[in-house]
């Protein structure tokens, strides 16, 4: 196993243990078969294990696994509060003391604010203690590294990633998102004020193996290369120095091995022209499903109405290179759920856009198709209600 450095010189294991994705049996998870993928991790040098609050049974199946093998000093946990559970600052404690419980322990070595999507989330919290809470957790050791997850345009990542002195962060980043969600811009301005950045969906819940087109199997086969999907994508982020911890969902022993191989074995600096060119290939073989031929260059932006239109491109994209759920729960997050809404009904028709797109795409057209696509009735009827519950003003925080 190679590892690399957190902010503080701690030594991180390239692979990090996604814990959301154990094996059930029934209705609950099965903590034996956890147990033995679990420890195959531990011994190939797997450290670092990622959990939260919302994942059904994981933290605790996590925290037992770690006492039954007196391991807990040889691991790091990470977990995460659910901060969009919170609306007072009782509610802070209430959900880590919880945690801690689950897991049995009395300290997390890296806590994430889950799921922030807006700065507006971030500044939420600040409403409600966050920032003395999180000094008082971090001087009684009870977290040792604070950071964030997040799901939203690189505009508010950036934001969110300025505004705090973060220890971490952890993004959604592979091959096909380079340029969505907090993207490549969002990595190197986190690498470049020297915070870790851990990446999950690496193979976009299993999408970059699972729902190939035939032409991008193709291109894998012809590339010279043995290495099957999974690890082409697992590659391509482990060449980035950028790029601290990669996480992955294993659920059995097979997966274990691989990934624990593929992390052994991948430098930074290591692809190769060729590499990159097959890489492209698979891309533009994905993209052949697109409806929009937006590259995500965002020359079009800022919209002066403040429409994210690569946002909403690469959501209705989604839905048929994906699925339609897929696509709208991805607008959901990235586009529908900002403090400033985003929404291409906002567009006045200017057509500022369209003199500045290199692929001259009919923007204001393909927003109209986009808007009706995304957000069918009852979709526009949800993300209405939710946001009227997330941006409602704060009520007082109890003392």
């Amino acid at each position: 196993m190679q590892y690399r450095k957190d902010r503080y010189g701690h030594s991180l294991s390239m692979l990090g243990y996604g814990c959301m994705r154990f094996s059930k049996k029934g209705n609950s998870i099965d903590i034996d078969k956890a147990e033995k993928e679990i420890m195959a991790a531990v011994n190939a040098g797997v450290n670092y294990f990622d959990t939260a609050y919302v994942y059904p049974g994981s933290e605790a199946t996590l925290g037992e696994v770690l006492k039954r093998n007196h391991i807990r000093d040889k691991v790091k946990i990470a977990t995460k509060l659910p901060q969009y559970l919170i609306s007072n600052t009782a509610g802070l404690d209430k959900y880590f003391t919880e945690e801690l419980s689950r897991l049995q322990t009395d300290y997390v070595d890296y806590y994430l604010m889950h799921h922030l999507t807006d700065i507006a989330m971030w500044e939420k919290l600040k409403a409600v203690g966050i920032i003395d809470w999180i000094k008082n957790k971090k001087e009684k050791g009870s977290i040792k590294n604070i950071g964030f997850s997040y799901h939203g345009n690189t505009d508010n990542f950036l934001k969110i990633l300025n505004d705090y002195d973060w220890d971490f962060c952890q993004i959604q980043y592979n091959y096909l998102d380079e340029v969505s969600q907090a993207g490549v811009d969002g990595l190197k301005a986190a690498y470049a004020k020297g915070i870790p950045v851990v990446i999950m969906e690496p193979l976009r819940g299993g999408k970059l193996v699972n729902m190939l087109p035939e032409g991008a199997l193709k291109a894998f086969k012809q590339s010279g290369r043995e290495w099957s999907a999974a690890e082409w994508a697992f590659r391509w982020l482990y060449n980035q120095k950028e790029v601290t911890v990669v996480l992955s969902g294993m659920n059995s022993l097979e997966m274990v091995e691989e990934n624990c191989r593929i992390a052994s074995e991948t430098q930074a600096g290591s692809f190769t022209e060729k590499d990159f060119a097959t890489l492209n290939e698979v891309i533009e073989q994905i993209r052949t499903h697109e409806k929009v031929g937006c590259t995500g260059c965002r020359y079009c932006m800022p919209c002066p109405k403040g429409v994210d239109i690569p946002g909403i491109f690469r959501c209705y994209n989604a839905m048929y290179t994906e699925n339609k759920y897929e696509g709208r729960f991805q607008f959901a997050q990235t586009v529908g759920l900002t403090r400033e809404p985003a929404f291409a009904t906002q567009c006045i028709g200017c057509g500022k856009c369209e003199k500045h797109c290199p692929q001259e795409i009919p923007i204001r057209e393909k927003l109209k198709e986009a808007d009706r696509a995304l957000r069918p009735l009852p979709y526009k009827i949800g993300i209405n209600v939710v946001r009227k519950f997330m941006f409602r003003k704060n009520r007082k925080t109890d003392s």
